[in-house]
């Protein structure tokens, strides 16, 4: 039997970049992932409101999304959860073992379980957490296999959006072809941006989304080296990985 999911939705329900004027644009990211075993929110924005507001726009039950994976410690990717525990407190909490105690304390009694990730991790039917990477600002990444090859989800890419890649491949042993997230580029010149481009066309990626903390420039240089398979990351944007 093939190892990967299929079918595989993924939108972008907070976010800094404008995409659906409909929705409200805030300083931040995060995805939703269907089509999985499990439906999961990839960080949380941050304000819950405009979280929670962008969700019923898009006609998004929070009460039926399973898994919240907060990517790292910094409050655009994780204080939208707050307002959303108010709406879903059944839900798992996937958060980086780094994160601080006072921040455990706090979300372990308004959710049904806290799980802090140090190793890589199966979250569910075909997708990992990659475990927290990085030296500094440790930070998790999204890895879901589908029969395209890995796409792989960066709250920051505080660890090198390279690095996070090759890790993702190496890992598990698959091709990525989507690479989608905040890249964490704006304070790299022009040169530096060309030279990851370079290597995530070495490591064979197929399409990117570079989005929040990115960079307007660095994301023009990616949609001029990636053409047609470069993906407009915006707020409310769709993403169906099919075969």
């Amino acid at each position: 039997m093939p190892c990967f999911a299929q079918d595989v939705t993924i939108t972008v329900v907070y976010n800094n970049v404008p995409y659906n004027n409909e929705l409200t644009t805030a300083w931040g990211i995060s995805c939703l992932i269907e089509g999985l075993d499990k439906t999961i929110l990839f960080d949380t924005g941050g304000d819950g409101s405009i979280l929670l507001g962008n969700l019923e726009k898009l006609k998004v039950d929070p009460t039926e999304i399973d898994l919240v994976i907060l990517s790292h410690n910094h409050a655009d990717h994780t204080d939208g959860l707050w307002g959303f525990l108010e709406k879903n407190s059944r839900i798992t909490v996937y958060l980086p073992e780094s994160f601080p105690g006072s921040f455990k304390n706090k979300s372990k009694f308004l959710c049904r379980e806290i799980i802090p990730v140090h190793e890589p991790l199966n979250l569910c039917k075909h997708a990992w957490s990659t475990g927290e990477l990085g030296d500094g600002s440790k930070e998790q990444s999204l890895m879901i296999d589908t029969p395209k090859g890995l796409v792989v989800i960066t709250g920051c890419a505080h660890p090198g959006i390279v690095n996070i890649v090759k890790f993702a491949k190496d890992y598990l042993k698959k091709s990525v072809y989507l690479v989608l997230g905040g890249f964490h580029l704006m304070a790299y010149n022009e040169n530096q941006v060309k030279q990851i481009i370079e290597d995530l066309r070495e490591l064979g990626v197929k399409q990117v989304g570079p989005s929040h903390c990115t960079g307007e420039r660095a994301i023009e240089l990616f949609k001029e080296a990636w053409g047609k398979d470069f993906i407009e990351l915006g707020c409310g944007a769709k993403i169906e990985v099919r075969f």
